[in-house]
């Protein structure tokens, strides 16, 4: 989840407004006792290119890069020493090396007392356990992000002074239990660490309402059951527990959050069915309970109650019985992915009432979900192309239905062509009859289409004549009935009337690069710096494979 990304965002509009403001004004030169400390802190550090202009001779140290004072009293409040992320980095890999810090933390970050901003994420620290002094930052702190770098050891309780505050400390190797936070933390990253236990300690026992709005704990080795005390945790906007060993249900008790936008469960070992309790959640955007072992039907009332979804991500569980017809109620629903489950009956010929899949528009490229400290952005793990791609930026863009390996029978409905606008549509494995609609062309914006080991009727695609798919970004000749299996370079490398041979039981183009790549380079067309630019965008396009 790219939370990080808008609150960086709104920081940078914040000093640019408050510079703009401020010109021709008088402004303070930095405290001395502070000037001092960025100087010791800045000899604990290797690396510090991007500090050149840190020395004794320059006074003001308000000046400095990366320094950021209150305009008042000259005090030095944000630290923005963060790297630019892995993506951005690699296509400017040398003088992003130059710019990593490394070295060690130095205890002169104590004599900051008005420090309420620090970013030290994606550098290059010594892979040693983070002192003990370090912690006591967090009680005065607004925001801390120390991600993506090689900090060890175990995270001790995290306590705050102030009324609010943003911990990110992903992509570390911290290890041991979760630790406790204060009721005003509302920000708390904790993904892709080692940690381990259950959540217990952490979620129960509270007597206050905490504060927290996101948590994020995916890809740690967390295990036990999800404790049900989730009532004293309603101001939760968003719930990513991916990638760890959890057992057991789902927790009736997370029908307590009514506030929740983002509901992620991925990859565990979850059984049992949906607890009924969630019709309370009437604010759900996202529900990922894929690669688990869940079972029984899929609720009715998810199309009734939970009208706001725009993805659903069941696959590879347990479900069964029909897909109910009132998933067709879901007017905003862009990506509905029930594979690899025992579902059996039709396809829902009302299908076409998913109108969100209908618009050829192109949506927000981002599911953004608000919070106290601004917008974060979601991320979902998809099947295209034959590997699982972990989208964010390009997400609000894909339109796609998936409901292969299966048990469904029947015809595919002719309302299925009336979602004009799904770039992806997937039906293989199932035992669906009848022939292909002969309107499928009317889809013009399908780039991704997988009907095979079906029992459809005919001669399937061969059947239609090249008009069909007039519009659209399918073309080249169908594959034959039989199973020989060609070797990728020269299905690639053929030739056919001008256009490149492909398989027709799998076609995709490259939509999520180009969008990704726009989306970084349309913003720094206009901006006069590129390095403040690059260190201020968050974009995340990994593979992962189950």
């Amino acid at each position: 989840m790219d939370f990080v990304a808008i609150y960086l965002l709104m920081l940078l509009c914040l000093n640019i407004f408050t510079n703009s403001f401020s010109k021709g004004i008088p402004q303070p030169s930095c405290i001395k006792s502070e000037r001092q400390a960025l100087l010791k802190i800045k000899q604990q550090l290797k690396n510090s290119n991007m500090l050149d202009n840190w020395m004794a001779r320059n006074e003001d140290c308000c000046k400095w890069v990366r320094v950021f004072c209150n305009t008042v009293t000259g005090h030095v409040t944000e630290l923005q020493l963060g790297n630019s992320n892995d993506t951005i980095a690699s296509s400017r890999s040398k003088k992003a090396e130059s710019l990593k810090l490394g070295g060690k933390l130095s205890s002169a970050l104590l004599d900051l007392k008005h420090l309420s901003y620090l970013d030290l994420s994606n550098n290059d620290f010594d892979p040693t356990q983070i002192p003990d002094w370090f912690w006591n930052l967090t009680s005065h702190l607004q925001y801390l992000n120390i991600s993506g770098n090689k900090f060890q050891g175990k995270i001790p309780d995290l306590l705050t002074n102030q009324a609010s505050l943003v911990l990110d400390l992903s992509f570390n190797n911290f290890t041991g239990s979760l630790p406790g936070i204060s009721l005003n933390v509302t920000v708390l990253d904790l993904s892709n660490n080692v940690l381990s236990g259950s959540m217990s300690q952490f979620l129960c026992y509270k007597e206050h309402q905490m504060k927290l709005e996101v948590l994020n704990l995916e890809g740690n080795h967390l295990s036990g059951e999800i404790p049900d005390c989730w009532e004293k945790w309603r101001s939760l906007v968003a719930i990513e527990l991916c990638n760890n060993n959890f057992s057991g249900g789902i927790p009736s008790s997370m029908g307590a959050l009514t506030s929740l936008e983002s509901l992620h469960l991925r990859n565990n070992h979850l059984e049992g069915e949906i607890p009924d309790s969630l019709t309370n959640c009437t604010q759900l955007l996202t529900l990922d309970f894929a690669a688990n072992h869940l079972s029984g039907e899929i609720p009715p009332w998810m199309g009734e109650r939970l009208s706001k979804l725009i993805i659903i991500s069941f696959q590879s569980n347990r479900f069964h019985g029909h897909v109910p017809d009132q998933i067709c109620g879901l007017s905003s629903l862009q990506i509905l992915d029930l594979s690899h489950n025992n579902l059996s009956g039709n396809i829902p010929s009302c299908i076409n009432n998913l109108t969100a899949m209908i618009s050829r528009k192109m949506s927000c490229s981002k599911i953004s979900y608000n919070t106290s400290k601004g917008c974060f952005f979601d991320n979902m793990a998809l099947m295209m192309k034959g590997a699982v791609l972990d989208y964010s930026n390009t997400l609000g863009l894909i339109k796609l239905v998936d409901l292969s390996d299966n048990n469904l029978s029947g015809e595919i409905p002719t309302e299925m062509t009336m979602l004009t606008g799904l770039l992806s549509l997937n039906l293989s494995k199932n035992h669906l009859v009848g022939k292909i609609p002969s309107n499928i062309g009317a889809i013009k914006t399908l780039e991704c289409v997988d009907l095979s080991e079906n029992n459809l009727s005919g001669t399937q695609l061969q059947s239609f004549s090249a008009s069909s798919f007039l519009g659209t970004k399918l073309y080249g000749p169908p594959l034959s009935t039989s199973k020989t299996q060609v070797p990728a370079s020269k299905i690639v490398g053929e030739q056919v009337d001008n256009r490149t041979q492909v398989d027709w039981n799998f076609i995709c183009m490259e939509f999520g690069f180009w969008c990704g790549f726009l989306c970084v380079a349309c913003p720094l067309l206009f901006t006069n710096s590129w390095d403040a630019s690059i260190f201020r965008i968050l974009t995340k396009l990994k593979i992962k494979h189950f």
